[in-house]
């Protein structure tokens, strides 16, 4: 498969552009782009080239990518993603057992944040070949921290998806677990690279990083970060791209000036309001609340310089994707691939993810009532496995009762003649039947708690 790179880069007023397209068959990387060159450029019949899963990084590692694509070979066989035991006691000898690594194996651990529905369980789920991770349109999809592993040949790269940064008093708004606050924080101190994904689609929170990001970054610089910029595919005026990349890197992309030339300027490029300096009453009192520990341990000197800039200029690259595009995403998977260090694997090369399959069973049916039900509903919804067995045909059987706090939002999960549960149901046995390999057989039923 091509990988397709494209750039641009204004520096000492003038204008670099190009554009390659390389192969397995490529013997030299020597015309790849020099460090920090942008990833799109401005040409053709509409004055505009962009190609997808294009990133802004140094002629070494692209060197290093492009010798690990010519490596493989139109005689490689393809490997199944691994599947989730539908079995507890199986999952869990799965995740004890020793790793089967090579002698000259390789690891990284990925940690990918950024704020809520950016897509972050999308392309974790994208990377991993199976649907692992609950996803929908709806924020605060992801409750708690989850691992999935990706073990291809002699490296291993473990994906920590986390949930959306938020803050304290979002959290008690929204009556959030305290698991949302803390996980993210935890996460990204195991990390060897953090992956930091922004919807570029969404013209409010692509104009700058979110704050509770640039503090995670802030208080762990040493760690290296790239920029993913996703949903690309919805964006209709590539210009804006290279605008979006220079405002949220500063202009800096590892340690190279990056400059976009000002066109004209659009009605989306309105100047954000700067945020406020201070704590406000309410964030800075959900902080400490029940002994909840903050999650920042900067100064308030280093928070108020935070919130006066929009972007980070420490990161080491930048990717411009669409996480539902298989081959997009497979770009950045080869780039975690070269990045990995030697080191031991963490689990065996058949383990997907560190889930439960009752966990796995229901997040994905909570994945289905954020996205059929009203805002409120799933929210407050909870669920209780009540059956978990193999049937006479080798058939998963699940049942599965949701509980509901109003009998309104219970007649909603029920739907017409029982219509909406069904739905769901099936929908979401078939998602299942995906992981765990086999038929499911997936039975809902709703209670009024």
């Amino acid at each position: 498969m091509a990988l397709r790179v494209c750039g641009r880069l204004l520096s000492n007023g003038a204008v670099l552009s190009g554009r390659l397209v390389g192969s397995a068959r490529q013997e030299s990387a020597s015309c790849l782009l020099a460090a920090g060159n942008a990833a799109c450029s401005r040409g053709g019949k509409h004055g505009f080239i962009f190609t997808p899963a294009c990133f802004i990084t140094s002629e070494a590692f692209l060197s290093g990518l492009m010798k690990g694509k010519a490596a493989e070979t139109d005689g490689s066989i393809y490997h199944l993603p691994a599947s989730v035991p539908p079995d507890s006691s199986e999952q869990v000898s799965l995740l004890l057992k020793h790793p089967d690594q090579p002698p000259d194996s390789k690891v990284l651990k990925v940690t990918i944040i950024g704020a809520p529905n950016a897509g972050k369980s999308t392309l974790s789920n994208q990377l991993l070949g199976r649907k692992v991770f609950a996803v929908s349109k709806k924020v605060h999809t992801t409750r708690s921290r989850a691992l999935g592993v990706l073990t291809e040949t002699d490296t291993q790269i473990i994906l920590l998806d986390t949930p959306g940064l938020t803050t304290p008093s979002k959290a008690k708004r929204h009556q959030l677990e305290k698991s949302l606050l803390v996980d993210p924080w935890n996460t990204v101190q195991e990390a060897d690279l953090v992956v930091v994904m922004v919807d570029v689609s969404d013209r409010w929170t692509c104009s700058g990083l979110d704050f509770e990001v640039l503090k995670c970054l802030a208080q762990h610089p040493h760690i290296p970060a790239i920029l993913v910029l996703n949903k690309v595919d919805l964006v209709k005026a590539k210009d804006r791209l290279l605008d979006i990349t220079a405002q949220l890197t500063c202009g800096v992309v590892n340690g190279r000036k990056v400059r976009v030339r000002p066109v004209i300027k659009p009605p989306w490029a309105q100047k954000k309001p700067e945020r406020t300096p201070e704590l406000s009453p309410d964030e800075d009192t959900a902080a400490h609340e029940d002994g909840a520990k903050p999650n920042s341990v900067l100064s308030r000197e280093k928070l108020k310089e935070l919130r006066s800039q929009q972007g980070w200029p420490h990161f080491k690259d930048v990717f411009m994707l669409s996480s539902v595009d298989r081959e997009d995403v497979e770009t950045l998977k080869n780039y975690f691939l070269v990045a990995a260090k030697p080191g031991s694997w963490m689990y065996h090369s058949e383990v997907l993810t560190d889930q439960s399959p009752e966990e796995v069973c229901t997040n994905i049916i909570r994945e289905k009532l954020l996205e059929y039900l009203p805002q409120e509903v799933p929210y407050s919804m909870t669920q209780s496995i009540e059956l978990w067995q193999d049937g006479e045909n080798g058939e998963l059987d699940i049942s599965v009762k949701l509980y509901t706090k109003k009998e309104t939002h219970m007649r909603m999960v029920i739907g017409t003649a029982g219509q909406m549960v069904a739905r769901i149901a099936r929908e979401a046995a078939e998602d299942l039947s995906r992981v765990y390999l086999r038929d499911v057989r997936l039975k809902l039923s709703a209670k009024m708690k």
